[in-house]
């Protein structure tokens, strides 16, 4: 390992991330390490790390690589595996587009959750095809505290708990899991989405991401509001024809999501790459010791 490693910082409604660009594979990077590079106070900070690898180079996205050139090899700011993060793709974009990789248009990515599209605006934002929600049967419930809610078992590549409430504030701090049940929904943890109402068509929400507590912003949870949302209001876009958008509102900004008629699911926001250098690799070296 060079004693230098390039990484670059970026969010998107800020939910931000380390970036560590390794087309080849080449670097080891175990949970500790990754789990160092986002700690807030003693490494660069952020709430994951979007390891930039090709395809071909990466044994979970070598059957990708006909479709998809760069894989992001995402990781929970925890140092955990997840399988998907939408925000993280949008950045993940832009910092190909920074490289030179790509242009504005259209291009696809890799991921845990499969292969996704995405398109680069000219106007800045990033668009994001998020696949489809698969609806899981069976009555899920959220805590915090004295209180409970029934939830939405919603899977957008990775699990989420979508509970509607009557103010943000009875989501309590987030800093650790609120407690579900049954826990047999959710054998690897859950996302929790807490949503209020805004106006038609509008909501905001917080969410604890599994792995990272509580986020400015989840791209995927913002799509599993926006399921959850349309469902509860009686609106199906594969049994009617119609997309169904919904403005969500996260404490970092805002995100618009679509779901169309075929059952696909579009999320349109910012991503914004906001410094680079160089992280020590003695170091890194030190942290993951300790």
């Amino acid at each position: 390992m060079s004693t230098r490693i390039a990484f670059l910082k970026g969010h998107g409604t800020e939910n931000d991330f380390v970036i560590v660009p390794d087309p080849e594979n080449v670097m080891d990077l175990p949970p500790a390490a990754v789990a160092a590079l986002c700690d807030r106070r003693a490494g660069i900070g952020g709430d994951g790390l979007l390891h930039v690898v090709r395809s071909a180079a990466h044994p979970e996205a070598k059957g990708m690589a006909a479709d998809a050139e760069w894989f992001m090899d995402y990781r929970n700011g925890d140092g955990s595996i997840a399988e998907m993060c939408g925000n993280g793709v949008r950045v993940f974009a832009r910092y190909l587009q920074r490289a030179g990789h790509v242009t504005e248009g259209d291009l696809a990515i890799a991921t845990r959750g499969g292969v996704k599209t995405v398109h680069i605006a000219k106007d800045g934002d990033v668009t994001v095809g998020m696949g489809k929600a698969v609806l899981p049967d069976g009555d899920v419930t959220v805590s915090v505290g004295e209180r409970s809610w029934p939830a939405r078992n919603v899977n957008m590549g990775n699990p989420h708990a979508v509970a509607f409430v009557d103010d943000l504030a009875h989501a309590g701090d987030l800093y650790s899991p609120p407690p579900f049940s049954p826990t047999a929904a959710y054998p690897d943890g859950v996302n929790v989405e807490f949503v209020v109402d805004r106006a038609p068509g509008h909501v905001a929400m917080r969410v604890h991401e599994r792995g990272a507590g509580e986020t400015r912003s989840c791209g995927t949870g913002a799509c599993a509001v926006a399921v959850a949302a349309a469902r509860r209001d009686g609106a199906d876009p594969t049994a009617t024809g119609t997309p169904a958008t919904y403005t969500v509102d996260v404490p970092g900004g805002t995100l618009v999501i679509t779901e169309q008629p075929d059952g696909e699911i579009e999320m349109t926001g910012p991503a914004v790459i906001v410094a680079e250098g160089e992280i020590d690799a003695d170091w890194l070296r030190s942290a993951t010791s300790a």
